[in-house]
């Protein structure tokens, strides 16, 4: 298992890293009206639209020292031989990992929230307004996968692990929806949200346009400008939505937690965060990926650009503590989320080889990286027995 906080620093001379190799040219995509019969069922998918040279070599072997991460010209859908062997073991981890909302029993937190005395209301005003970000949040990262970065990644490794985690989004919804369902909420004041509370609603607006970008089906990747779109991205995704903007509401609900309350949630919590712990090593890792075999996108021009969306994110990040904390609350208040935030922001900037961006700054939560740090992690699943149907033993009738 792999932590949040692993060095994923890049080589610092891309050329000499042995594992890749220049992009070559690239040929223009073939017209469609030119396109060979095996291919006219093909739904759009610029990774599979034929191209020259591949119709070209169609009958010869996938080599692995031919993939590319983007702009690839070999098959897809073969998924060997590997070259990408990080995202198939995290493919692997993912699997590992599964897990159901539905196992949790909620009944004590049910008892707690129908209690009158049982939270304050700065505690309920936490929880209401972190399910009204997640509810919808995992939502958004689903699509931006499988509408947008999942058609243009041309290495089948990272395809295979971008669809495991698109699975793992879902399940997520479902863990914060099971949770509005069990307390009771008013789904249509939660679900509704990120329409209707600002500090919510504008870390969502932020977010939007980016996967847009990307679901555009007239948006190609094969040049300079597109290719570093995509790559701003899976930055802003992998590093500001579910390495930045997910680590107050982790916070609050697991703080929760240590004090005996709402302990189904921050159970799941917990899933959760380790699902987005690798979530967020996976994007930095295909980041990274993309720079060493693409050096030439990452100008100047495009660090200082991503450090302002950085700097933005942190802003939105702590605007949203300070509504979700308008007063202090389990021992958290809103001015402490200040320090953690700029630690997280540094923190990723130097997973991707940008500078730190803030002064040095502490960890204000040294119990939250215990949580987080994957390799000292618990084995939450051994506290809990669960009868699994095995094919042979599911009634099919």
């Amino acid at each position: 298992m792999l932590s949040w906080d692993e060095d994923r620093t890049p080589p610092a001379n891309p050329a000499r890293n042995p594992q890749f190799s220049p992009e070559p040219a690239l040929a223009p995509v073939q017209p469609q009206a030119q396109l060979s019969p095996q291919m006219s069922n093909v739904a759009f998918d610029p990774a599979l639209v034929a191209k020259p040279d591949a119709a070209a070599n169609s009958g010869r072997r996938v080599n692995a020292a031919d993939k590319r991460i983007i702009n690839g010209q070999t098959d897809v859908n073969q998924l060997v031989p590997f070259k990408y062997k990080w995202a198939w073991d995290k493919y692997l981890a993912g699997c590992a990992n599964h897990w159901m909302p539905q196992e949790i029993n909620m009944q004590r937190d049910i008892e707690l929230w129908k209690n009158p005395n049982g939270l304050t209301e700065d505690e309920r005003r936490l929880v209401k307004r972190n399910l009204g970000f997640f509810v919808t949040a995992d939502s958004l990262a689903a699509n931006n996968i499988v509408l947008g970065t999942y058609r243009h990644i041309t290495a089948p490794e990272c395809r295979q692990y971008l669809l495991r985690q698109a699975f793992e989004e879902a399940i997520h919804t479902h863990a914060y929806q099971y949770i509005v369902e069990s307390l009771g909420l008013d789904e249509g004041e939660i679900f509704n949200a990120y329409h209707e509370v600002a500090s919510i609603r504008d870390k969502d607006e932020f977010l939007i346009p980016f996967i847009d970008t990307l679901t555009n089906p007239d948006f190609k990747t094969g040049t300079t400008l597109s290719d570093q779109q995509l790559l701003k991205s899976l930055i802003v995704f992998a590093c500001l939505m579910e390495g930045l903007f997910f680590y107050v509401g982790f916070t609050q609900i697991l703080a929760l937690g240590r004090q005996n309350k709402m302990m189904g949630a921050a159970e799941q919590y917990q899933y959760i965060l380790r699902d987005e712990s690798m979530h967020c090593n996976f994007g930095i890792d295909l980041i990274n990926s993309i720079k060493m075999e693409n050096p030439h996108l990452w100008t100047a021009e495009f660090r200082e650009e991503i450090k302002s969306l950085f700097l933005r994110a942190v802003e939105l990040e702590y605007r949203y503590a300070e509504d979700t904390m308008p007063r202090g609350v389990l021992g958290l208040n809103a001015p402490m989320f200040k320090g953690y935030l700029r630690f997280i922001a540094n923190r990723r900037a130097q997973q991707i080889g940008l500078d730190p961006m803030f002064a040095q700054e502490e960890n204000p939560f040294p119990w939250m990286s215990e949580m987080i740090d994957l390799k000292k992690e618990r084995n939450f699943f051994e506290t809990r027995v669960i009868e699994y149907q095995t094919g042979g033993a599911l009634n099919w009738e």
